[in-house]
């Protein structure tokens, strides 16, 4: 009986979400343009259930590159309105439109020219007629069977918060580096603003021999670094080749000799490198993808500049 029960709230709240879609009109585009237009910061405001999905908008919005933060109209009107200025824009909420904290703060609104979009179940309440924008986010039926409970419509409306907040996200151009950089304690953050150049092997700890070594000195820089390869260079530090395990067994396969062999005789002269500011997450893809364990760090000039490992990226999290 409980699954029954738990799969019709689901359902009645899709379909809630679902009937927002053909409500994204020109009142959409409106309200993210205003927002987008916005000098200064995104103001949420909404009471009880409303107020939370508020909070949720705020902080979704401010983590996504909209400067937006929540306050609470019963304070608002009691003080906390000090927070606004004029180049602000507020976001209320109310499914009744007539949510008397809510409707308090519209004086203050208009007397400072401050914008005003409402997420709202009536279309025709106070709140929507002295509004500048009006976003439909009203609902069939809650799913509380008593009709009582907040349940679908608080969802359509942090549908439609979200619906903004990401419509804002991509007008503004925002990337995974933006994001990042609001999230420096999280996964996503970690592996974004981790670059090569923080973790690569740099100076004695890369090994590297000259185009003339020997195959014999190749070997010994390969087992002295314990990378399971060596770069080649040139005599202008230029990179001119990759030395792996694999590429030792497959030259003694093929009858050949390491005792009178050069380094420029063995591996691949065209392996895959990458610099030092690219992101540490697109090394751990390019191995990935060409089914590689080290990627060699060059500069514009193809000069070696450091190595760096598939280890090193898992021992740093990057994966």
């Amino acid at each position: 009986m409980s699954v029954q029960q738990g799969k019709r709230v689901l359902e009645i709240e899709a379909r809630a979400i679902a009937a927002l879609v053909d409500r994204l009109d020109e009142r959409f585009a409106k309200a993210v343009d205003l927002l987008h237009g916005c000098a200064g910061k995104v103001v949420v405001s909404g009471m009880g259930k409303s107020g939370l999905i508020g909070q949720k908008i705020a902080a979704t919005m401010a983590s996504t590159g909209t400067p937006a933060f929540f306050v609470h109209p019963a304070d608002g009107i009691h003080g906390d309105l000090g927070m606004l200025a004029r180049q602000d824009a507020l976001l209320a909420i109310s499914n009744s439109g007539e949510t008397e904290e809510v409707l308090k703060l519209l004086p203050f609104m208009e007397r400072f020219s401050i914008p005003v979009i409402a997420l709202t179940g009536k279309v025709h309440s106070t709140l929507a007629k002295n509004s500048d924008v009006v976003l439909d986010v009203s609902v069939s039926e809650e799913a509380c069977p008593l009709g009582l409970a907040p349940t679908s419509s608080t969802t359509a409306a942090l549908a439609m918060g979200d619906a903004l907040a990401i419509a804002l996200l991509q007008k503004r151009g925002f990337k995974e580096d933006d994001f990042a950089l609001f999230h420096p304690g999280g996964a996503l953050g970690h592996m974004v603003l981790l670059k090569v150049q923080d973790l690569m092997h740099q100076g004695n700890a890369i090994p590297c021999v000259s185009a003339q070594a020997s195959a014999l000195d190749a070997v010994r820089e390969m087992t002295s670094k314990k990378l399971g390869m060596t770069t080649v260079v040139n005599a202008k530090g230029q990179l001119a080749g990759v030395i792996t395990d694999g590429d030792l067994r497959r030259f003694l396969e093929k009858g050949n000799s390491l005792a009178k062999a050069r380094a420029k005789d063995l591996g691949n002269k065209s392996p895959r490198t990458i610099q030092a500011d690219a992101l540490a997450a697109k090394a751990l893809q390019t191995m990935e993808q060409f089914s590689i364990t080290s990627i060699v760090v060059v500069d514009e000039r193809n000069r070696l500049t450091g190595v760096i490992h598939l280890h090193d990226l898992l021992k740093n999290g990057v994966a």
